[in-house]
């Protein structure tokens, strides 16, 4: 194609970055204090505006399903902010109360639930334990008594009297009619019968068959002696069932004699207690507790239990504890407000499903099996927040097993119901069902993003239950404000934990430091939990040099210390490229070939490290190949990037003739998976250079995605990446012309270590920013990119051009070869037809 002469110089000048723009300094100046001691305390919380507004917002809303949940990076805060909204909470309607479950005298197996106002419910627990000890003590005592004995012993002379009658009756009868009673013993009981009196001997009738049956007894008389026996016999029965009527009433007569005597004196004990209380649910407990003691007066009248008199049998019992008889009267304090004030808070740190919901303790009787009562139910930490807030890590939580789904349930219904969780409950399952509570409370769960979004998606209920999301961010807004409570920080640090207090350089590279960790000049890092870490670490190094403030140099040493602990795999890396084994070139020029940069994270620590990206081209119809796809090593955005390289040139070169071209791309010496697209710049000056021919300097490396346009985009770990290609330049040595290519949209972000601002201000170091993959090629080559004249052509001799003619050749050529290929198949195809035309004929 025709085209136009030009320079070999670059047509267009690209400005690298000044000192001031790769790090931003913090005038310590601007701090109004010499150490920390005198700096003004951090009023409220740092940053995180949203977050507050929305946990505000929640806090106060008590409408149903108007849960919180907390998201965020760990190191934000998050526990921080909510305890100190938490402590400086308080709602004027709050109604504290005392939560008890009490014996169900009709049931025992469904104990019922009582609540009291704050205090009173050890004040029940005490009334009913003296309720019982003077009944144990007093109930002997009256039944002892001459009146009620004297009473007892007339009620029971006249029923015996009357039993002794009937008895007296039936045997005039029976002996009347020639029998006799006796007592016959079967087994462990003694039976009375009726027997015929034969020669003044009473004879037993299987007997007196006998004698029949060998003709020394009359077969008539031994069947009228049978008759009448019958009729002895129902005479008998009858008599013996009045006497067990007489035994019954004794003892119906007996309890009604006994409350008579007990009834005045415990129904004035049940008023008392009564009166202590204002309470409806507590005068139908009492009621209950009333007629149970007037139907149970036996069990006060026997007292503890004995110790048993058999050796052996009280040996067994050594260690166990005594049963108590009068359980039934206990009342159990499960949550105790006496004292307290204001709504509870409970930060739950060990989420299992019974510290939650509570749980039936069991144990072994004195006999080997498993029992419970009502007093072995435990309070969890839901019910202790009863009318306050629970605090809960929400990925402790869902993990253990059953916690979740009665989670929910609790939420939804907002009722609690406690049930003993046992993984082996076939093995001591119990009957007990506790009335489920009515709960009021505020439930606050912390957790990540991901675990949201997670829930949102796949949980319906979850979006009900968790109305309220207060997002804390990893980073806050640069300005003199959040500076001066970045110290206000520090001196809550020093003093909270003794330590020495900062001079105000020191804090000037605290915040520093804050940015930096951000990513962004303009955002300091809200991880505070690191922060405070390193405010520590400093603090030991002041007292390893014996300062009495710890100044910038400490600090250094810190941050310094910090980044060498967990640097080891970067030194192994650095030794691999240092030796040749990891191949990486940092002069010279080659074809095709780019010095990518790529950032690692290794537990906390985060580095960047250089790595080659090649290209090779050849013709053909497979387009552009990406040889970490093929190989399996690669992620869905890393192809992405690729799959927009074959964007940019068909919008840029084949709007009139094919892309002919089967091109690989691949990271060299790259054996793990990849992922992202910071790297699809770096590939597509490998692809221009090896389409144009054109060398690519050696010295320089680059970061940067790009679109279909070649606009090239922002990326992360900018910081890293250059440092990451500084240090293997160090170590070969730094001629001058090294550098690194970045988006211009990351000037922005760039904190970069001193050492490499100071190479950068004695020029042995450069850094230029891009903003289009013209600019970039231009630099890497040092031959224009190039301009698309009217005439549909580029500027001779650019870039551009020679990618143009080539991919022009390549389309050709392929062209070429298709037709030279048809053309000798169709030869062929016509020697074989006149081949087997002449077969035919002959």
């Amino acid at each position: 194609m025709p085209g136009k002469k030009v320079s070999k110089k670059p047509s267009v000048d690209h400005p690298e970055l000044t000192t001031e723009q790769l790090r931003w300094r913090c005038d310590h100046t601007c701090l109004d204090f010499t150490t920390t001691a005198k700096a003004e305390p951090l009023d409220g919380i740092l940053g995180q505006k949203r977050a507050v507004e929305a946990l505000d917002l929640g806090l106060d809303l008590w409408s149903p399903g108007y849960n919180i949940y907390v998201a965020g990076m760990a190191g934000t805060g998050k526990m921080t902010t909510i305890r100190a909204l938490l402590a400086n909470r308080a709602r004027s309607d709050v109604n504290l109360q005392d939560i008890c479950y009490v014996n169900n005298f009709k049931d025992q197996n469904k104990p019922c639930v009582l609540k009291l106002p704050a205090g009173k419910g050890k004040l029940l627990k005490r009334e009913m334990a003296e309720l019982v000890d003077f009944l144990k003590k007093t109930v002997p005592e009256i039944f002892e008594s001459d009146d009620f004995k004297t009473k007892r012993d007339g009620l029971v002379s006249a029923h015996r009297e009357a039993q002794k009658q009937l008895f007296k009756e039936l045997e005039t009868k029976i002996k009347a009619e020639n029998f006799v009673l006796v007592q016959v013993q079967m087994g462990t009981m003694v039976q009375p019968m009726v027997m015929p009196v034969i020669e003044e001997q009473p004879v037993a009738f299987d007997k007196l068959e006998s004698l029949v049956e060998q003709g020394n007894f009359p077969r008539k008389k031994f069947d009228e002696l049978k008759n009448k026996h019958q009729e002895l016999h129902v005479h008998l029965e009858t008599v013996m069932t009045q006497a067990r009527n007489i035994e019954k009433q004794i003892k119906t007569d007996l309890k009604t004699l006994e409350r008579s005597y007990m009834h005045e004196m415990i129904q004035r004990l049940i008023a008392e207690i009564a009166e202590k209380f204002v309470n409806g649910q507590i005068k139908q407990y009492l009621d209950a507790a009333f007629e149970f003691i007037l139907d149970n007066l036996d069990r006060f009248r026997e007292g503890e239990q004995q110790t048993p008199a058999n050796p052996m049998a009280a040996m067994m019992m050594q260690g166990q504890a005594a049963e108590d008889l009068f359980t039934e009267f206990a009342v159990n304090v499960l949550v105790d407000r006496d004292g307290e004030s204001g709504p509870p808070v409970i930060v739950e740190n060990v989420p299992t499903y019974s510290n939650l919901f509570g749980t039936i303790e069991k144990t072994i009787s004195r006999g080997g099996i498993w029992m419970t009562d009502f007093t072995k139910i435990r309070a969890g930490s839901i019910l202790k927040a009863d009318g306050g807030y629970l605090v809960i890590n929400l990925l402790d939580a869902v993990t253990e097993p059953g916690v979740w789904k009665s989670l929910k349930r609790t939420l939804k219904t907002r009722k609690l119901e406690i049930e003993g969780y046992d993984p082996y409950y076939f093995l001591s399952a119990s009957a007990m069902k506790p009335e489920p509570l009515g709960i009021d409370l505020k439930i606050v769960v912390v957790g990540d993003n991901h675990l949201y979004n997670q829930f949102y998606a796949w949980d319906e209920d979850f979006k009900k239950i968790f109305k309220i999301k207060a997002e804390f961010d990893h980073e806050l807004d640069r300005s003199k404000i959040e500076i001066a409570k970045y110290a206000g920080f520090v001196k809550k640090i020093v003093e909270d934990e003794e330590l020495r207090h900062f001079n105000r350089q020191a804090v000037a590279l605290l915040v520093e430091e804050g940015v930096r960790m951000s990513g962004r000049q303009k955002k300091m890092t809200a991880r505070f939990t690191v922060l405070a870490d390193i405010i520590r670490e400093a603090d030991a190094f002041a007292a390893r040099a014996r300062s009495k403030v710890v100044s910038t140099k400490h600090l250094e040493t810190a941050i310094e210390a910090r980044r060498f602990r967990s640097s080891l795999i970067e030194e192994k890396m650095q030794e691999y490229i240092d030796e040749g084994i990891i191949r990486v070139e940092v002069k010279g020029k080659v074809a095709g070939q780019v010095n990518s940069l790529a950032v690692y994270q290794v537990g906390s620590m985060r580095f960047g490290k250089p790595g080659r990206v090649t290209a090779q081209v050849g013709m053909g119809r497979g387009g552009l190949t990406n040889i970490e796809r093929e190989a399996k090593l690669s992620g869905s955005t890393h192809d992405k990037g690729v799959l927009i390289l074959s964007g940019f040139l068909r919008s840029r070169f084949c709007q009139d003739k094919p892309l002919a071209i089967s091109a690989s791309i691949c990271f060299e010496q790259s054996y793990s998976h990849i992922d992202g697209d910071s790297a699809s710049s770096t590939e597509l000056y490998a692809l221009l250079s090896a389409l144009s021919g054109r060398s690519i300097k050696q010295s320089i490396a680059v970061t940067g995605s790009v679109d279909q346009y070649g606009n090239v985009q922002a990326i992360g770990g900018a910081n890293e990446k250059i440092e990451g290609f500084f240090d293997t330049c160090k170590a070969r040595g730094l001629s001058g012309r090294q550098g690194v290519m970045i988006p211009r949209s990351n000037a922005g972000d760039l904190m970069l270590k001193q050492q490499v601002v100071d190479a950068v201000a004695k020029g042995r170091f450069h850094i230029w920013p891009v903003e289009h993959v013209d600019q970039g090629i231009e630099i890497l080559t040092g031959v224009p990119a190039g301009k698309r004249e009217r005439d549909g052509s580029w500027t001779n001799g650019s870039i551009m051009a020679k990618v143009d003619q080539r991919l022009v050749k390549l389309a050709r050529g392929l062209r070429d070869f298709e037709r030279t290929k048809s053309g000798k198949n169709n030869k062929s195809k016509s020697n074989a037809d006149n081949n087997q035309s002449k077969d035919n004929a002959e």
